[in-house]
């Protein structure tokens, strides 16, 4: 490929999926991040469960954006760049081996806007 750009373009494109496979290994991280059977109803509950995963990680990343986002400070800081390049698909804030306290009687403190 000649076009410079095009080359540019793919490879941020291939970064943000090699970002989300290790976010995946990192939430899924059994056996390596493996699916350790070879019982097809199993896998399908093993690929279910770290869809939710997922989908529960971007839940919580699209609150944490909205909250900055609020902010005057940083919404007149942000350029067109920096709004494409936002996305919710980002883990780096996800202890895997860490202590996690559930507390099912308090919310997340997360501001939701209106």
């Amino acid at each position: 490929m000649r076009d410079r750009e095009l080359q540019r373009e793919i490879n941020e494109g291939l970064n943000v999926v090699e970002s989300w496979n290790r976010g995946n290994q990192v939430i899924f991280f059994g056996k390596g991040g493996d699916i350790a059977t070879n019982r097809r109803d199993e896998q399908e509950l093993s690929v279910l469960c770290l869809r939710v995963l997922q989908a529960a990680l971007v839940y919580v990343n699209t609150l944490m954006v909205q909250d900055v986002l609020t902010d005057d400070q940083w919404a007149k800081r942000m350029t067109t760049v920096d709004h494409r390049g936002l996305t919710p698909w980002f883990w780096s804030h996800v202890a895997p081996y860490g202590e996690v306290r559930l507390n099912m009687n308090r919310r997340l403190s997360l501001l939701i806007a209106p």
